[in-house]
């Protein structure tokens, strides 16, 4: 008589990793800000935002009614999103992209 093997089943144990999530930090458009002060505004509070780029997104803002300015990691976001808030811009809610 011969000897089989038992094969048993092994858990396969896998890590999943996910990643965080990026936000999106929005700007709207409103009646009050003018365009210089949205664009500069943008260059100073958004990390490497340059003039051309700025003021391509303060058009955004008033032809399309609202343009994504940054997106990335929660905590910066938000902090770009309170930073242009206090600045006067007016700005969507957060959200995830």
């Amino acid at each position: 008589m011969t000897a089989t093997p038992i094969l048993t089943k092994e858990k396969a144990s896998k890590t999943i990793r996910k990643h965080y999530p990026n936000f999106k930090v929005i700007v709207l458009n409103d009646d009050f800000n003018t365009f210089q002060h949205v664009a500069k505004s943008l260059m100073t509070y958004i990390p490497g935002m340059t003039s051309d780029r700025a003021w391509q997104l303060t058009n955004q803002v008033h032809f399309e009614g609202q343009a994504i300015v940054w997106v990335g990691p929660q905590e910066p976001a938000e902090l770009y999103h309170q930073q242009l808030k206090r600045a006067g811009l007016t700005m969507a809610p957060l959200e995830t992209a």
